[in-house]
This record gives C-alpha cells, sequence and structure tokens, in this order.
C-alpha cells in the first residue's frame, strides 16, 4: 500500500470484456490479500483513527489497546466492538456527528443519515475523499454484477437521507453508465415510473424488494408486460433481506426476465455494496479489502470459522470521515469461502443476510424471522407478493398470526385448502402458525422498505397491569 487512504484514478475503467474491475487484486490469493493489502490498510485505518476520534481514543484506553498492538489480523480480534447505541449517545453528547467525525466541516461533501424510526436518527457526514472512494466500491461491485457504460441504470427508491439511492447513484455515474435518477415516495410516482421505464427502456433496474414487486403488480393491472415492455436485464437491491430469500428471488426473475442481484449491509457502514453478489448470485461476495467483515458468535464474541453462522462485524479500511472499527451490524448470516465461478476469492454469505438481531423475535421458546416466512409464501403457488406477521399474546401464550394475501381471480373453494397448505408448509419449517387469508389488494403498498411484522404483546402487557 503506498498511501492511505488510498486515491483512486478515476479516469480509469476496465476494457467492457473483462469480468473484473481490478483483476489481479480480485483474483488474489486469500492470505496473500490479507497480509499484502488488508492488514497494511487496517493498521492505516487504526492509526488514523486513535490519534483523529475522541470516540475510539476514549474507548481504547479504557480497554488498554493501542495501535502498536495490532501486528496482526488475530490481534485485531482484541479491538472491542462498537454498537449503534455508542454512536447514538456519542451523538447526543456531541451533537450532531460525535466525537468520531475525524475530518473538519469544511472537508465534509455530504451530511446523510438513518431515517430515525427505531430511534434517535444518526447522522452522517462524509468526506468528499470518502465520497470519492464510495463511487469506486459500489463501481467495483455493479461492474461484477455485470453493469457495464451502456446500461441506463433506474433509480427507484427514495432520494433523502437513506443512503441506498445515492450510492447507487454514485457507482453508476463512477462507473459511467447513464443514471436515470427517478426516486420514489411522490404520490402517483409509480403510475409515472411505469410509463417513463416504458418509454426509456432502463436496462437495470434499483430500488428494494417490495417496491419492484409492487411495481409490476401495477404493471400488470395496466396491461403492461415487465418482462416484454420494460426489459431489464439486471435487477439490484438492498434495504430490505427479500433479493436473498430464494423464493422472492425466482419470483422477481420470473417476474422481469432479468437477473436479481442481493445487495448491501447497513448504513454505517456505507460503501454498502461491499456486500454484493456477482452475476453468478451465489451469494454476496465480502469485498474484503474495501471493508472487512467478520462473522462472530453472538454468545462466545469469537469469529466463527467458514461454513458456520454468526452476526456481521464490519470494520472500514478507506474511510476518513466516521470511520466504523469493528461495527457490531446484527445481521445473521452464514459465510462460505469455497469458490465462485466468477473467479473472485471474497468469502460470500451464500443465504444473503437472512436475519437481523433486532428483527428475530421469539415466540414460545422459537427463533422466527421474518424471511423464513417469505420464503414459504413466495414459494407457495396461490399466494401474492404481500403479507404480514403479527404477534399477539393471549393470556399468557404468544401467537403467531400470517395474514397473506391469495391472488386474483381464485376460485373461493380453494381458499380453504390453500390455507391449509400454508400452515402445513410453515409447521414443516418449525412454525405453528395462524393463517388468515387476505382478499387481494387489502394490506398496504410501499415503494420503501415494507414493514411486515406487527408485535402486539407489549400492548397486551400494558392493558393487564392496568
Amino acid at each position: 500500500m503506498k498511501k492511505w487512504p488510498p486515491q483512486y484514478d478515476r479516469s480509469y475503467r476496465p476494457s467492457s470484456k473483462s469480468k473484473f474491475w481490478f483483476k489481479d487484486l480480485e483474483t488474489m490469493d486469500t492470505e496473500e490479500r490479507e497480509q499484502k493489502v488488508i492488514l497494511p490498510k487496517l493498521r492505516a485505518q487504526i492509526k488514523y483513527v486513535y490519534e483523529s476520534s475522541g470516540l475510539y481514543k476514549k474507548k481504547w484506553d479504557h480497554a488498554g489497546i493501542k495501535p502498536r498492538d495490532i501486528r496482526s489480523l488475530a490481534d485485531f480480534e482484541q479491538i472491542p466492538f462498537l454498537t449503534k447505541a455508542e454512536i447514538r449517545q456519542d451523538q447526543k453528547e456531541n451533537p450532531p456527528f460525535g466525537t468520531n467525525l475525524c475530518t473538519s466541516l469544511k472537508d465534509l461533501a455530504r451530511v446523510q443519515g438513518t431515517s430515525g424510526t427505531t430511534g434517535k436518527p444518526t447522522a452522517f457526514g462524509i468526506s468528499k475523499g470518502d465520497m470519492d472512494r464510495i463511487g469506486e466500491a459500489h463501481a467495483r461491485a455493479m461492474w461484477g454484477f455485470g453493469m457495464r457504460q451502456e446500461d441506463i441504470v433506474f433509480i427507484g427508491s427514495f432520494f433523502s437521507l437513506y443512503w441506498g439511492s445515492w450510492g447507487a447513484l454514485v457507482g453508476a455515474e463512477r462507473l459511467g453508465a447513464v443514471a436515470f435518477p427517478f426516486g420514489a415516495g411522490v404520490p402517483g410516482q409509480t403510475d409515472r415510473a411505469i410509463e417513463w421505464m416504458k418509454e426509456v427502456k432502463p436496462t437495470i433496474f434499483y430500488g428494494t424488494p417490495s417496491f419492484s414487486l409492487y411495481l409490476a403488480e401495477r404493471a400488470k393491472e395496466k396491461g403492461v408486460d415487465p418482462a416484454k415492455d420494460f426489459g431489464f436485464r439486471i435487477l439490484f437491491f438492498s434495504g430490505e433481506p427479500g433479493a436473498g430469500v430464494p423464493s422472492t428471488k425466482k419470483r422477481i426473475e420470473e417476474t422481469y426476465g432479468g437477473i436479481c442481484i442481493d445487495a448491501g449491509s447497513t448504513a454505517e457502514m456505507t460503501p454498502w455494496m461491499s456486500n454484493c453478489e456477482c452475476e453468478y448470485r451465489t451469494g454476496m461476495h465480502l469485498w474484503q479489502d474495501i471493508v472487512y467483515a467478520e462473522l462472530i458468535d453472538p454468545v462466545t464474541k469469537k469469529r466463527v470459522p467458514y461454513g458456520k453462522e454468526g452476526v456481521t462485524v464490519y470494520t472500514h479500511l478507506e474511510r476518513s470521515s466516521q470511520p466504523m472499527i469493528r461495527f457490531w451490524a446484527g445481521d445473521i448470516s452464514q459465510w462460505v469461502d469455497d469458490p465462485c465461478p466468477c473467479g473472485r476469492t471474497y468469502p460470500r454469505l451464500p443465504k444473503g443476510i437472512y436475519g437481523r438481531a433486532d428483527d428475530m423475535f421469539v415466540v414460545r421458546g422459537e427463533n422466527v424471522y421474518p424471511s423464513a416466512i417469505e420464503d414459504v409464501i413466495r414459494s407457495t403457488k396461490g399466494f401474492g407478493d404481500e403479507y404480514r406477521i403479527i404477534i399477539a399474546r393471549e393470556k399468557t401464550m404468544d401467537e403467531l398470526i400470517v395474514q397473506a394475501e391469495y391472488v386474483k381471480g381464485m376460485d373461493f373453494r380453494s381458499i380453504p385448502e390453500l390455507k391449509k397448505k400454508l400452515e402445513e408448509e410453515l409447521k414443516a419449517r418449525g412454525l405453528r402458525a395462524v393463517v388468515q387469508m387476505v382478499e387481494p389488494d387489502q394490506l398496504e403498498r410501499t415503494e420503501f422498505k415494507a414493514k411486515r411484522v406487527i408485535d402486539k404483546r407489549s400492548l397486551y402487557d400494558e392493558m393487564t397491569k392496568k
């Protein structure tokens, strides 16, 4: 490594026939990459944050950790995890960015943030240099799933504090593709999107899986065939785990006739496309030389071996503004390091991110992931794309209720049998649930992240206290 943080030549692009953005780096022997690329970047990043971040200096001094102590990736595992709660508390005490900004305000290019729907919003200040590196990272991942300069990229998600849309935009621009930043969320936007896509014929779609299925539903109602009339060859997604759910991936690909790419990690870890599938769709590659990922046992807090399940922990390797070091993201996944047909030697998440620690709920002692229920519903013929999961409490017993829309035009005499089938399929997965059949178009649609889990147990608890 010649210089940290790295500076990339923005005029560089590989040959359109090349599968790789940086072939030598992406196909390098894993151990060689760890020693020659990842570890030098990691040590430089650690030294930088210790000298520049009040948050880390205080945290690591308390833990007795000094940058000079980190000489190997094994040593790195001594560093304590960073949590969302710590970030929020630091920003509450030192508004607006906390003591981890690391750069001056005049060096900032963007202010982004979380929506704050599950707590106090988190503010992100992004430096000009980081914006260049974020664009570079996204372009690499996009190239890996097949985006090229001749593509037109329809960006169908909110342009707000939400990072996903902006990451897709800066990545497409850095790659040299044609960006079509349509957005989402304006009344009537979905119908206008259908008309625009028919006219412009974009070749690549970005958004959430929920919005893509809602968009297809509306298109069909207007007599538009999403596969024939749009012509997307690639659809890539973040914001929800749906694109990594096998039945949802299959439904998207059958609906649009293009390949479905799963991508994304968490807002704190932009570039979020450091987790991204390649064109072969064998699971999300972890682009370890951009963001170093670990899978950690939630009980022992030790790294799990390949082939096992754990919680994702991420570390920036190129970030000068608000870098995250061993950030406990709370995503549940399994990782492997077996070869991918694309030739890249990064570890992968073959099942994507199939659960989040804060999304998982416990019903009668069983851990339940919403994505498992989604997979059952969307692999059972006769159901539409919308569903709701309701956890209720009857006296002292929890009840799992699954509301699912059946498809339009179904013979009413078939509904009881379809209900029974879904209950049996859920039971086969270890999920005892009451299925409620819902008429088509009755459940709310969304252009952003769908909220499909409703936990009513706290309401019951409050009522019983009165």
